[in-house]
């Protein structure tokens, strides 16, 4: 007996989701790209009939749905499950080494007989962000606000191809990922290039047109816009223990699908942390996106929960700022 017709639509609809999430994978995280665009946009095209034919096969986390909101009339408050707190400055060498040295004084018997490990990662130019995934699947995205309360931007940050909509693999039941999106260089470019042709106002920088692309009320123009996202940490979590570095926590979000930024390194001490920031100030020009500074974070999370935090920031990273350009 052959199978029904809605069956078969069904399996090659739930095929060519799984395709084109594989593609993006290894698009956007692996920088391994599989097949050319146009057969991406016929694979994307067939699952578009498909779907237009058999609406009941529509799912949330389908490709073709990341531009699905209406036009809104303005965003909702989103409590963020954990707070999202704000990072003490490093201006120059010796404000981490003082860092490092208050970060041993506080630990005492548990500080490490050797160097520190930190994860020294690029302080990108855009806006922190918090995604919420149920399931494994992308319900919530919310900015940083206050820290505590930030506007919901769910419709506009699923727009942004590089961010998968369903997660690879065993996902925890509930958590929230912390990221940073911004606009490319070459994006930013190209669209200040389309405003000028068009006789409109170009936009100041980078992070001024991501803010002004996240915050469109309607998704239709932010999906028109050169939006992309890095995660580097977890907010709330439930169903799943956090592995036990930074280092490793990087390597979960990649193997779930969620871009981080290729430039992050384990750094040995004060010193190793200096020769990072003074490798990545000398490439930053050449960089594809801005950033205006490092972050050293201590790689042990363990360690992280016994430095804890004072007032609204965390006593286990800080940010040294490039000098002003």
């Amino acid at each position: 007996m052959s199978e029904a017709p809605g069956n078969l639509a069904a399996a090659r609809c739930a095929q060519l989701r799984a395709e084109l999430a594989g593609h993006d994978y290894r698009y956007y995280v692996l920088d391994e790209p599989s097949i050319p665009d146009a057969e991406y946009d016929r694979l994307m095209l067939e699952l578009r009939a498909l779907e237009a034919a058999h609406p009941q096969l529509v799912t949330p986390d389908s490709p073709t749905q990341r531009v699905a909101g209406a036009v809104a009339e303005g965003f909702a408050p989103v409590r963020h499950g954990v707070p999202m707190l704000s990072l003490r400055n490093a201006f120059g060498d010796e404000d981490v080494a003082e860092f490092e040295r208050r970060a041993r004084s506080q630990l005492g018997e548990a500080a490490p007989a050797g160097a520190f490990e930190y994860m020294a990662e690029p302080k990108l130019d855009g806006l922190a962000i918090s995604l919420r995934y149920e399931g494994g699947v992308l319900v919530e995205a919310a900015t940083r606000g206050d820290g505590m309360t930030g506007e919901n931007v769910t419709a506009n940050i699923r727009t942004i191809r590089s961010l998968p909509l369903r997660l690879r693999g065993d996902a925890p039941a509930s958590m929230e990922v912390r990221g940073e999106v911004f606009m490319p260089v070459a994006g930013f470019a190209a669209l200040n290039a389309a405003a000028t042709a068009a006789g409109e106002k170009p936009f100041v920088n980078p992070r001024n047109a991501a803010a002004g692309s996240l915050r469109q009320l309607d998704p239709a123009m932010t999906a028109r816009r050169p939006l992309d996202v890095f995660c580097y940490a977890l907010g709330e979590l439930r169903g799943y223990a956090e592995p036990a570095t930074q280092e490793a926590l990087l390597a979960q979000l990649r193997a779930w699908g969620l871009p981080t930024s290729p430039e992050a390194r384990r750094a040995q001490g004060v010193d190793g942390c200096l020769a990072y920031y003074r490798s990545l100030a000398a490439r930053r020009a050449s960089l594809a996106y801005q950033i205006d500074g490092v972050v050293y974070k201590v790689n042990d999370l363990a360690l992280r929960r016994l430095l804890g935090l004072v007032i609204r920031e965390p006593r286990w990273p800080i940010a040294h700022k490039f000098p002003a350009e």
